[in-house]
């Protein structure tokens, strides 16, 4: 399946070293991630050596070379959250979810990331998932969010 989704994706392309990003793009939105038999294709199909690949890819945060859960969770450690208990907040998100920073659950539900910062400090400390914030958060708070 992958493969035809590559080739659906490539045909739209001339093979250019200036269509990487573009591609990477594109691939990114279909799969959710930049598998890794798919960038060697991609390589090979712009001429585009693989190291060099990957270093284009790895500079940009928007590429992610790990499959993301279904819920991508985001929690600020802006200033205004960092005083606010920002850690206290990541450790009861890391307890629940059972996971730490970086990971995904088994079960490809959740994955939980740190930014540096949302943008509702007046809101600290705030986390996102998906597309929502929830803002002035405390332990119980986060349980309940996390029990969807």
């Amino acid at each position: 399946m992958e493969e035809e989704q590559l080739k659906a994706i490539l045909s739209s392309y001339e093979g250019k070293r200036d269509d990487l990003i573009p591609i990477l793009q594109q691939v990114q939105t279909e799969f959710g991630y930049l598998p890794e038999e798919v960038t060697l294709e991609i390589a090979k199909f712009t001429r585009v050596p693989e190291s060099r690949l990957y270093a284009v890819a790895s500079f940009y945060a928007q590429f992610r070379f790990t499959p993301v859960g279904r819920n991508l969770v985001m929690v600020c450690r802006g200033t205004a959250c960092h005083v606010r208990g920002a850690s206290r907040i990541l450790d009861e998100v890391e307890r629940i979810l059972g996971i730490k920073e970086g990971e995904t659950t088994p079960d490809m539900e959740y994955t939980l990331e740190t930014v540096a910062c949302l943008g509702c400090c007046a809101l600290s400390p705030c986390m996102m998932i998906n597309k929502k914030v929830y803002a002035k958060l405390t332990k119980a708070k986060i349980r309940k969010t996390l029990s969807m």
